[in-house]
């Protein structure tokens, strides 16, 4: 009796924090917000209760014979060895009843695959562990990684998860789509198999590395509809999720000038303090190394090293850019960084308290940039590289701001 209670007490807690932990948890598919979605719903809501029926005619049939006839109210066995008649029944009809289900399903598969006519494209690449977005039509072309807030604190067990808003299902930047387009979807990936899933839509697809798959969707109302990656891709699988913002049209026209005006914009290389450029490094941090060097910076042993008192981070600046870029087997190449984001990453790792390093110094945006580099932006200015060097920014020329100014 007191095992009883235990067991029942523990039931009731696992309740209640699985209530607490899930609280849009539900037992049937979701019905998404697209006729796809809607009709993929229906066709499963049939089947379902095809299946309900179909289950409650065998085991009635079942439960009722072994009832009724049991041999305490003196039946006998039957004995006969074949009925052609019976065979044939119970092979026809379960065989109309899969054609039945069949049908509907086929139709409503090849429509998943139905991308002819689509208004826009846009290529998402799987990579270990966000997502890469590349709009076809404009060029448009970023990366979405989990939020910085759900990065913190998943790795930081003093955090409490359930202080963060959408928690691991939040990114920095989101996939945005405009109302009734149709638009057609191109999945690759770069390195392992990922899935690409917003149950919203009604569908998922698989990305995989060397192969193209295609689905599509046409979203009638604005909103944000969450997703997460369903293929195991590694240790970080959980933490790449996926968030699309569906706009009005004019609304999207709107942020697609925006961002293609930032998009054009060169790195910012303004000089900054030392506060903001740890400040911004952080993110950068949490956003491209701290999966395998870990928030404190003491890396995976055995496969990822420490940054925490590393030669490579507290020594030569110049080798650790280049380092950083060029990347190795195991680390990717970080040639993607713009100056601004190299200058606060590598001002981070060496001088952060939360990584253990500090090596009292501090490198500004334009220092991350070659003399070439320096030269190309700053044709007027034939002391750019003496100007970084020694005051940590570039101050144009009369002539370069006069032309700055007319552009």
């Amino acid at each position: 009796m007191k095992k009883t209670k235990q067991l029942l007490a523990c039931s009731v807690l696992l309740a209640s924090g699985l209530e607490s932990a899930h609280a849009d948890y539900t037992l049937n598919l979701v019905k998404g917000v697209t006729q796809l979605s809607h009709r993929l719903y229906d066709l499963h809501m049939l089947i379902l209760w095809v299946c309900v029926a179909i289950g409650v005619g065998v085991f009635g049939t079942m439960f009722y014979s072994i009832y009724h006839h049991r041999k305490s109210k003196g039946h006998q066995a039957a004995q006969f060895h074949e009925s052609t008649t019976v065979e044939i029944i119970w092979t026809i009809i379960p065989t109309l009843i899969l054609i039945g289900m069949a049908v509907p399903a086929t139709y409503a598969v090849m429509d998943i695959d139905k991308v002819e006519e689509s208004e826009m494209s846009i290529k998402v690449t799987g990579k270990q562990w966000y997502w890469d977005y590349e709009y076809l039509d404009n060029g448009i072309h970023f990366e979405s990684h989990l939020d910085e807030a759900s990065e913190k604190t998943h790795r930081v067990s003093t955090m409490d998860p359930r202080s963060v808003p959408n928690y691991l299902l939040n990114v920095d930047k989101p996939l945005v789509i405009p109302t009734k387009t149709k638009i057609r979807f191109l999945f690759t990936s770069s390195d392992v198999i990922h899935s690409w899933w917003v149950p919203d839509l009604g569908w998922k697809k698989d990305a995989n590395p060397g192969f193209v798959n295609e689905a599509w969707t046409y979203v009638e109302k604005p909103g944000t509809y969450r997703g997460q990656c369903t293929e195991l891709c590694g240790r970080d699988h959980g933490f790449m999720p996926v968030v699309v913002i569906a706009m009005e049209q004019e609304q999207y026209d709107a942020w697609v000038k925006t961002t293609l005006e930032k998009q054009s914009q060169g790195p910012d290389l303004s000089k900054q303090s030392r506060a903001s450029l740890l400040a911004k490094g952080e993110s950068v941090y949490l956003k491209n190394c701290v999966a395998c060097h870990q928030i404190d910076g003491k890396g995976i042993s055995g496969w990822y090293p420490a940054l925490r008192d590393s030669g490579k981070v507290i020594g030569n600046v110049d080798q650790l850019i280049g380092f950083v870029q060029a990347g190795t087997s195991k680390m990717p190449a970080f040639k993607k960084l713009p100056a601004n984001e190299l200058a606060e990453l590598v001002t981070y790792i060496r001088n952060s308290a939360d990584i253990g390093n500090n090596v009292n110094d501090e490198f500004q945006p334009c220092q991350a940039l070659t003399l070439d580099d320096l030269d190309e932006l700053f044709p007027d200015n034939d002391d750019a590289g003496q100007q970084c060097k020694e005051h940590g920014e570039v101050k144009p020329t009369a002539k370069t701001a006069s032309a700055a100014a007319g552009s």
